[in-house]
């Protein structure tokens, strides 16, 4: 803890925090650290319990993600309070743990919106890895009922599914298309030179074109 807090940096905290995010750790430096400890689940599990969010990321760089058991899982997505840690706790560990497939399941019902876009995100990474057994025109429905007037993360996670369907998916991609011009969602989104605005139908378009140029 003394360590992570050597790394505090008061520019990269005052970045993070426009984003919601309570740290003020260079991501690079942590990850840094996190290669010399190695994997040690021990450490990681007495990190997370700080509280701290700069500890629960070091804590997701050194964790084994199936060492955990599902319960455990719930419970830590629940304590997520920044979107960093969440993020990376679902990206990084729940992605690879064997209770993945039950969690999305449940995840995406639940009433608090944060913890169901943890279930989107990995609703996501079937849609463009294992689409076998999705229901793809469901998704479609939900997401054309939901999204529009779902919280801030929810929608987030909601409108990725939905560029991934349209990107993935040649089938269902004039619907995913029309879903997101009618819907308008991050449409004004601002987005830097150079990168892709997440606009469903424009991010659709540009990922398609890349895969026919490539």
């Amino acid at each position: 803890m003394a360590e992570l807090a050597s790394l505090e940096d008061p520019k990269a905290r005052e970045v993070n925090e426009r984003h919601g995010d309570d740290h003020g750790v260079n991501l690079g430096r942590l990850r840094a650290l996190a290669k010399r400890l190695k994997t040690q689940q021990d450490l990681a599990r007495r990190l997370w319990e700080t509280d701290d969010s700069a500890a629960r990321l070091l804590a997701i760089l050194v964790c084994r993600p199936k060492a955990f058991t599902r319960d455990e899982l719930d419970a830590m997505v629940r304590q997520s309070r920044t979107p960093k840690v969440h993020d990376w706790l679902v990206n990084y560990v729940v992605k690879k743990s064997p209770h993945a497939e039950e969690l999305r399941l449940a995840w995406s019902a639940d009433p608090d919106p944060v913890v169901a876009s943890a279930g989107w995100a990995l609703t996501t990474e079937r849609v463009a890895k294992q689409p076998g057994g999705l229901d793809l025109p469901g998704l479609l429905d939900v997401i054309e009922a939901e999204m529009k007037d779902a919280p801030d993360r929810l929608q987030w996670a909601m409108n990725h599914c939905l560029a991934q369907i349209g990107i993935e998916h040649a089938g269902h991609r004039a619907r995913a298309v029309a879903i997101g011009e009618r819907l308008e969602v991050l449409k004004d989104y601002p987005t830097p030179p150079n990168c892709t605005s997440p606009f469903a139908p424009v991010w659709i378009a540009e990922m398609v074109r890349r895969q026919h140029a490539g």
